[in-house]
């Protein structure tokens, strides 16, 4: 005996099954959740569109399998050392955060507070206000929202200059390290790799060493990543970044100061902290 399944009229005129009907659904379910993920993400790189959402979908066919590894330092690369010190550099307490998205990508877990946030956008807003360190505050390049530190003469090739961007809805901050630097990171838990930091051909959207640094938390961890950020100003602009106050004073902090053109650099002796003068956004609750 054979039975059979009920078709519903489609208006072209075609049949479709119960089941394939039931699947169409499942399929659009699954697929409105998933764009509603997309939106809650909030802005960045890609439009909060349909259009924006087929984007990321397309992209996320190349994203890395293990955002986690660190990529060695190319032969005849220079500089062959990074600025951070591995040794130093403390292993971040605790597990990864959960981190979603590609564009944009977004910290869900462990986000930092409205102090932390604040704290954090003053660290970089000083460094923008020290005129030798040549860098300024200006929209994002890579997010196309949010505040970003850029290099007025940038060495290495980002996004119009762009050293780093912190996200005010999670804390977090992307930024271009160099390799060894991106590997110190990526090993002791402060951070992963952007899904698409796998270069070659996806260096049109960010560059290798693209990586997430996941908020500051508490007061040691801000240190840590102030450290991190100037990491990504030396290897961007090609020059130590510092302080006000450390600039004033001079003295034993290991940070380099441009002297008069035609001259060597010399090492300064800093330490202090300046009071920002430039603006950052406000924590998003």
């Amino acid at each position: 005996m054979t039975i059979s399944l009920p078709k519903l009229d489609l208006l072209s005129g075609q049949m479709l099954t119960l089941p394939g009907f039931l699947i169409l659904c499942f399929t659009a379910v699954i697929v409105y959740r998933d764009y509603k993920a997309f939106k809650s993400l909030g802005p960045g790189g890609t439009p909060s569109t349909i259009p924006g959402y087929v984007r990321v979908k397309i992209l996320s066919l190349f994203r890395l399998k293990d955002p986690y590894s660190p990529i060695p330092v190319p032969k005849g690369f220079r500089p062959q050392h990074g600025l951070l010190s591995s040794v130093q550099t403390p292993r971040r307490v605790g597990p990864r955060p959960e981190v979603d998205g590609i564009a944009p990508q977004r910290q869900l877990t462990q986000m930092c507070s409205e102090d932390a946030f604040a704290s954090l956008s003053s660290t970089i807003s000083e460094f923008a206000a020290v005129p030798s360190n040549k860098l300024v505050l200006g929209t994002s390049c890579f997010e196309k929202h949010g505040t970003g530190l850029f290099s007025l003469a940038p060495l290495t090739r980002t996004c119009k200059g762009e050293i780093c961007h912190a996200h005010a809805s999670d804390g977090s901050l992307h930024m271009t390290l160099h390799p060894q630097d991106a590997a110190t990171v990526l090993l002791h838990g402060w951070g992963e790799r952007h899904p698409l930091a796998r270069g070659g051909w996806f260096s049109r959207f960010v560059p290798p060493g693209f990586l997430m640094v996941y908020a500051p938390r508490t007061e040691q961890e801000l240190e840590v990543v102030t450290e991190i950020i100037r990491a990504a100003a030396w290897f961007v602009s090609g020059q130590t970044i510092c302080t006000s106050k450390e600039e004033e004073q001079r003295r034993d902090s290991g940070c380099v100061m441009e002297e008069d053109e035609g001259e060597e650099e010399e090492e300064k002796v800093m330490e202090g902290c300046p009071t920002a003068h430039a603006q950052m956004p406000q924590m998003m609750s």
